[in-house]
């Protein structure tokens, strides 16, 4: 299905019936990758997925966007195709800092909240972000002379070199620089809704120690910690993450 918000073509899934869960895709991700969940979900929910500007088949944002502009449109995207109030709110990686920064500043509002492997802590990236600086001039240089071909290949491998999901979404670099040194546990703080933190004990993207701090920073929060699964654990453990969210939700 698709709808235009803000002048911006967005695509997003829908399915099942009940109480309103929306769930938020990763950075690079799109609605489908959380099929397994919606799948599961909508069996007793009214599951939304909507692919984020930029990713599977909504438009790109015209200039580059941070947590701000995405919660922004999600608040206007969810009231164009009159979603009712919000019983569930979910995301998953980046999708779960676009949630926290939508609740804590009011544009979007849920009765609980679900984080799977959410990022949102900047501060231990310093070091990363540097990096990624100086290997994107140092990769621009490198590339320079080179024919378009084997001038992409030479900019991923040097990307690769520290850990950049910079292209990953190439055409939304900026906006990934911006989204990047936006820390949101001040805005975890400020939360007070049910929330359920999942974390994947061998998630090298967003570690358990991301978990941890949120589950401190959000009252009354509860995490578990999943032992032999990575950054996708709803995909790799599936059941489990179903079973625990749906335990949750009731």
């Amino acid at each position: 299905m698709q709808v235009v918000v803000n002048d911006l073509l967005i695509d997003y899934a829908r399915s099942g019936s009940g109480k309103s869960v929306v769930l938020l895709h990763g950075w690079g991700e799109r609605s489908s990758s959380l099929m397994s969940l919606q799948k599961e979900l909508d069996k007793h929910f009214d599951v939304i997925i909507p692919d984020l500007p930029g990713f599977g088949g909504s438009q790109a944002p015209p200039a580059a966007w941070g947590l701000d502009d995405y919660s922004a449109i999600l608040g206007v995207f969810l009231n164009k195709i009159k979603v009712g109030p919000i019983y569930a709110l979910m995301g998953h990686s980046n999708g779960g800092a676009v949630a926290m920064r939508g609740l804590a500043s009011g544009k979007l509002s849920s009765e609980r909240l679900v984080l799977l492997a959410s990022a949102g802590i900047r501060g231990e990236y310093k070091g990363r972000i540097k990096a990624v600086r100086y290997m994107t001039k140092l990769g621009k240089a490198l590339s320079k002379p080179l024919p378009s071909g084997a001038k992409n290949r030479l900019r991923r491998r040097v990307y690769q070199t520290v850990g950049s999901d910079m292209l990953v979404a190439e055409h939304l670099q900026a906006t990934f620089k911006k989204i990047i040194i936006d820390d949101v546990r001040g805005d975890a703080a400020k939360l007070t809704l049910p929330t359920l933190l999942l974390y994947g004990k061998n998630d090298t993207q967003t570690p358990v120690s991301y978990g941890e701090q949120f589950h401190k920073l959000i009252p009354g929060s509860k995490l578990i910690i999943f032992p032999d699964s990575d950054h996708f654990l709803y995909l790799n453990h599936t059941h489990e993450v179903v079973k625990s969210i749906e335990e949750f939700l009731k």
